[in-house]
């Protein structure tokens, strides 16, 4: 098993300085051949998740996949993994955190990032892991998350289709105002002419790529079975993020016709911090409460 000294992620600091959360960029680990990544482990880890922590479907889709038709494969999901080579499915293990082996090791990984990273990276709130296990060729759609991500291979390539998060041609103001309000399924709408302003990343095993908040990307496997550890995050940015654009919908809503976010960051740091500061004090009132009925 690696040691745990070696498992830091190894990195730019000036990259990670000028570039965190603005635009990809590539990070070095060494989880490669760890046993926790082993098909046997997976298949255990799969299989002791609760059904809701598991995902999978056929790999055979296109970047612009429409949810409700997603094809599923027809196996369970520890077939699925068993039979990864040649079932032609992708599957994702949500929220490995809760197993004690894969939440250290996702703590081990993000706390050595913070002691190198410092201010860099903004109060993190909440860890979250994610493992995926796909097959040769198989593809995930065009789609966007609202963590911090480092995406991590270890078994296998990857060629990553991603766009900046502030790329209003992919990615218009009303579509962030719709993924945070109503919280839509990942996968966005998808025209072959975003291309031309997409970064093209090949992800080979011992490389990460850091993904910022809510950039669009899409993803091909190669000509290997697929294994990646996905370390995400919220942190003081992404709640931030995520508050005003709801913040925003809810005003049109209500027929108003606000600003772009960052149009007067300013005002909006405000109203951010007026927010944060409700929200802890409804919590102490809750909590009081709960105790006054102890």
């Amino acid at each position: 098993m690696t040691m745990k000294a070696d498992l830091a992620l190894r990195f730019d600091k000036n990259e990670l300085r000028t570039q965190f959360n603005r635009r990809p960029f590539f990070v070095e680990h060494s989880l490669c051949g760890h046993e926790l990544f082993e098909l046997p482990r997976l298949i255990a880890l799969a299989r002791s998740q609760p059904a809701g922590c598991v995902e999978y479907n056929s790999g055979k889709l296109a970047p612009g996949q429409d949810p409700a038709a997603t094809p599923m494969n027809g196996l369970s999901p520890e077939e699925t993994i068993a039979r990864i080579r040649d079932c032609t499915s992708w599957m994702v293990i949500k929220f490995v955190e809760h197993d004690p082996a894969y939440g250290e090791l996702l703590n081990t990984l993000i706390d050595g990032l913070l002691r190198e990273a410092g201010s860099v990276v903004p109060e993190v709130q909440r860890r979250y892991g994610f493992i995926f296990i796909s097959s040769p060729g198989s593809v995930t759609p065009y789609h966007m998350d609202p963590e911090h991500n480092f995406l991590l291979q270890i078994r296998g390539d990857k060629h990553v289709h991603m766009w900046s998060p502030d790329d209003r041609f992919v990615l218009p103001e009303e579509q962030l105002e719709t993924f945070y309000a109503d919280y839509q399924h990942r996968n966005l709408p998808y025209r072959p002419e975003f291309e031309t302003s997409s970064f093209l990343l090949l992800l080979k095993p011992g490389k990460g790529l850091h993904f910022p908040v809510t950039a669009p990307h899409w993803v091909r496997n190669g000509d290997e079975v697929s294994v990646s550890f996905s370390i995400t995050f919220r942190s003081r940015v992404s709640d931030r993020r995520e508050f005003l654009y709801r913040t925003k919908a809810r005003l049109r809503k209500a027929g108003m016709n606000p600003p772009a976010v960052g149009a007067h960051p300013n005002a909006e740091e405000l109203l951010y911090r007026l927010a944060r500061g409700w929200r802890a004090v409804r919590r102490v009132g809750r909590i009081s409460g709960n105790e006054a009925h102890d």
